[in-house]
């Protein structure tokens, strides 16, 4: 896509013309300075649509829902569009596009196109979708991307006669119709994915998974109540903390489901050492940070079950200031939007900061690999999200993350949990990849329709139709004949 100001414009196919968006239809700004903003007399007996760039940026190009109801003195401050008015984002999220399909109000952050009767408000749409990159690329190097009118109204369109227009917009449909078919089909597997996996956790946390493996055992294994007094006395050997052993509360399994007769409910504290994480003094900067220590924080758990990387480092002394967790600990979010966010530490030593609580799993009690898929099974989270307070934000402190409940079985049967657990993740991870891979094909379908849409090798041409250059003079000739508006005053 170039520029309309530049002399050498890419040759069009045969009866097409270049043109800017201003040559299309009416073009401008929206509309909404109003002063004070929480004037109430803005929305009192609202009937008039008004919507912000979101629903822009969150259409699949149709836009149909809005924010507010301007009322009668509100829309004197703004301007109405029409229904079929083509909007075009300029701020934050450039080129951002979508057809109105309501007459509705908007903001200066967008730009409204309503295309002359002749003109394709659907053509003219998929192709500010396929030049959203280049669009991008204008807006200068700030804080806070955007471009400005005079950069949009420079943009040139390839416009094909108005009948091929009409067959390139119902071709268009067509092929993307079958596209979302297909992809609604591939999400609907992902959608079954995502659930598989809860009911492989599901299964693995309440014993069902390996029940045939203890039923070839029956009479070998020691029984939940042994099981759990050989946790108890695994934790008073590692006991780490203040002063005199400290036995953990009674526990309280009313509410919890059964297990297995092997198995045990144990609290989070009694399978391992739980910590919360420290951040060293950021006024110190250059003593704490720099080095090549991985200081975690809950972003670095995006990486899901083996977190490796991260994107702050310390120095020895900074790791002196924080919390240390090694590899095979289980890290859990434990405050904000991302509480329950988990992940198993990979690296031999590192820090974590005061969002994070760790399990360091004792030996011979629990492995890290299980924990995790014990934490992030639904169940677990649940309990999780219950426990957390309702603040500001969702928190849960180190003692009531201590207290949480999870189920535990032999040693040896958590190694057979973990290798069908793993094969099954395994083959859900292939239909996953599966799933994005088909999603990106489909994508990049489209960007190919797109690309032959606007270069005249989509449909076919007819010679008889009239060539978009008659088409776009006589729009510039009713234009020119067109009163000038006269400007309406402001409400005081």
């Amino acid at each position: 896509m170039k520029r309309h100001d530049e002399t050498e414009l890419p040759k069009l196919a045969q009866g097409w013309s270049w043109a800017t968006l201003p040559m299309l239809g009416e073009f401008g700004r929206g509309k909404s300075k109003h002063r004070p903003r929480n004037d109430e007399r803005l929305y009192t007996d609202g009937k008039y649509p008004f919507f912000q760039t979101g629903r822009v940026r969150n259409s699949d190009g149709s836009i149909r829902e809005y924010d507010k109801l301007y009322s009668d003195f509100g829309l004197a401050q703004s301007k109405l569009w029409p229904a079929g008015t083509v909007c075009i984002t300029i701020a934050a999220n450039i080129a951002e596009s979508g057809i109105l399909k309501f007459d509705g109000c908007f903001p200066d952050s967008i730009v409204g196109l309503v295309p002359h009767p002749e003109i394709s408000g659907l053509f003219v749409e998929a192709f500010i979708r396929t030049a959203k990159e280049d669009l991008d690329r204008y807006a200068p190097a700030t804080a806070q991307k955007n471009i400005n009118l005079e950069i949009l109204s420079s943009v040139s369109v390839p416009i094909p006669p108005a009948n091929e227009q009409q067959r390139i917009v119902e071709k268009i449909e067509t092929l993307f119709a079958r596209l979302d078919k297909g992809e609604e089909a591939v999400r609907e597997v992902q959608k079954l994915l995502k659930r598989y996996r809860q009911s492989i956790l599901k299964s693995a946390v309440t014993g069902e998974l390996t029940a045939d493996w203890r039923a070839e055992r029956k009479g070998e294994l020691e029984s939940g109540a042994d099981l759990l007094a050989r946790i108890l006395k695994t934790r008073e050997e590692n006991w780490q903390g203040r002063g005199k052993y400290k036995a953990p509360s009674e526990l309280n399994t009313d509410d919890l489901p059964g297990l297995p007769e092997e198995w045990t409910w144990a609290s989070v504290d009694t399978v391992g050492a739980v910590s919360t994480g420290t951040t060293p003094p950021k006024s110190q900067e250059s003593r704490f940070y720099g080095g090549n220590i991985p200081f975690l924080k809950p972003t670095d758990l995006d990486q899901g079950f083996s977190v490796s990387d991260c994107r702050e480092y310390l120095t020895d002394e900074g790791l002196k200031k924080s919390r240390v967790v090694k590899a095979g600990d289980v890290m859990v979010t434990s405050i904000g939007a991302t509480t329950g966010k988990t992940g198993v530490c990979r690296v031999p030593v590192a820090g974590f900061n005061q969002q994070i609580n760790t399990i360091s799993p004792f030996k011979g009690v629990i492995s890290g690999d299980l924990l995790y898929w014990i934490v992030v099974e639904e169940g677990f989270q649940q309990r999780l999200w219950a426990d957390a307070a309702a603040t500001t934000l969702p928190i849960i402190n180190k003692s009531k993350f201590s207290r949480l409940m999870v189920p535990c079985p032999s040693v040896e049967e958590q190694e057979e949990i973990l290798t069908r657990v793993e094969e099954k993740m395994s083959l859900a991870k292939t239909l996953s990849k599966a799933c994005e891979t088909e999603l990106k094909r489909s994508a990049a379908l489209r960007q190919s329709i797109l690309k032959d849409a606007f270069s005249g090798n989509l449909v076919p041409q007819d010679p008889d139709d009239e060539p978009a250059s008659a088409l776009l003079e006589r729009i510039k000739a009713a234009r020119a004949t067109e009163p000038k508006k006269t400007s309406r005053k402001k409400c005081a």
